[in-house]
């Protein structure tokens, strides 16, 4: 498999006496063996860290539009991670103190990824990226799941063969390729979704495979975070301030656990007059929950009506 890149398009990397075409083969880039002029960008060829690229949100309400040539994954709750061929970096170009071992094995080349642990480990894997001290035994929970080349000037799916090429070359099992499958219906998708909310998931990422990398927001990649329900029992109302004084601020519910929490969003401004009755029992909507077994983003849905 080879790509082919006009001198229009590698120019910016490479020195005017380029060729005027290069034929590239993907398992020698992969690995590094390519010795000529290369069409993809080391860091010590780019002054600033570009911005990266972001992505627009998908409701699932909209899951009937055509998502035909899109690739997605489990959205990852963990810490974003740029590695610029030097050093850890955050989305916001801080450096993250991880020990030398964890990125020992990574290629001079921008490399994008997620720093997690396991579902439900947020606050973990934030504490440890965020130490000025890198902490050997707590970073052995640690992997760095790679989901781009931002500098490689591919399709999204021409950069994926690359990306899955460097971690097969690195052999570490630390550092992995995040797992994607290919769309093939909405219904698949959406029982996907509701698979992974259900254990403990964020979402899903959804890559356009004819997508280039762009430092921007674009409908080329796309977040879907989906949604769980559940039933608790009002415990209190919260009043509300500023534009909601003298109106609900907030529910203070009890779940079926015993777990004690607040919903202080999805209300209209008639619910806020005349909100659910003390007693009551009401559903709401929630994005898996914290380790600490509070639902996240809770939102009042409606109240049970008794049958």
């Amino acid at each position: 498999m080879y790509l082919s890149f006009k001198k229009s398009v590698i120019k910016k990397y490479c020195s005017e006496n380029t060729t005027q075409k290069l034929l590239l083969s993907l398992p020698l880039l992969a690995l590094g063996t390519f010795t000529a002029c290369s069409a993809w960008a080391t860091v010590s060829e780019i002054s600033n860290i570009p911005p990266l690229q972001l992505a627009e949100s998908l409701d699932p309400d909209e899951l009937h539009i055509d998502l035909k040539g899109y690739w997605y994954a489990e959205k990852l709750d963990g810490v974003r991670g740029y590695w610029d061929g030097q050093q850890l970096l955050t989305r916001q170009g801080n450096p993250i103190h991880a020990p030398a071992w964890f990125t020992q094995a990574l290629p001079t080349i921008a490399m994008e990824g997620e720093l997690w642990i396991e579902r439900q480990q947020f606050d973990r894997v934030s504490g440890i990226a965020r130490s000025l001290q890198a902490d050997e035994e707590s970073w052995r929970a640690v992997k760095f799941y790679l989901f781009d080349l931002p500098h490689y000037p591919g399709t999204y799916e021409q950069r994926r063969a690359v990306l899955e090429k460097w971690v097969a070359s690195m052999a570490q099992t630390h550092i992995q390729a995040v797992d994607i499958l290919p769309f093939s219906s909405s219904r698949a998708l959406e029982q996907q979704l509701t698979d992974w909310t259900a254990k403990g998931a964020e979402g899903v990422m959804l890559y356009r495979g004819a997508g280039l990398y762009q430092a921007k927001r674009t409908h080329d990649l796309l977040k879907l975070k989906g949604y769980e329900d559940a039933e608790a029992q009002v415990v209190e109302w919260l009043p509300g301030k500023g534009k909601y004084k003298g109106m609900l601020g907030a529910l203070l519910v009890e779940d079926k656990e015993g777990m004690r929490f607040r919903i202080g969003s999805g209300f209209s401004d008639a619910e806020r007059q005349a909100p659910p009755d003390i007693g009551s029992t009401i559903t709401y909507r929630f994005n898996g929950k914290t380790r600490y077994g509070k639902p996240r983003f809770a939102r009042f849905e409606r109240i049970r009506l008794i049958e």
